[in-house]
């Protein structure tokens, strides 16, 4: 299977720079919900996330990072019913 979908997300670099800079990494996935998982980690570390879907795949999707919890939303609802669930 191929990779379809990737996540980005902002490197937090220690050290002075003279010009503030805000270096990315990517990393791909073959599943939505595996890219899901992987950003939702990287949201709880406090990072900026987006996610897409790579050529060739169609429909293209781009997901901003505005519209990450939208996107996230299943997952964000899953862990929050286990950690009630186990709470009981």
């Amino acid at each position: 299977m191929r990779h379809t979908w990737y996540v980005t997300f902002e490197v937090q670099r220690r050290g002075m720079l003279l010009r503030p800079r805000h270096p990315r990494l990517t990393q791909t996935f073959e599943t939505e919900t595996e890219a899901k998982r992987f950003a939702k980690e990287k949201l709880d570390q406090g990072l900026t996330v987006t996610a897409g879907t790579l050529n060739p795949h169609s429909p293209k999707q781009v997901v901003p990072s505005g519209a990450m919890s939208i996107w996230l939303g299943n997952e964000l609802n899953q862990s929050a019913e286990r950690s009630s669930d186990s709470g009981d």
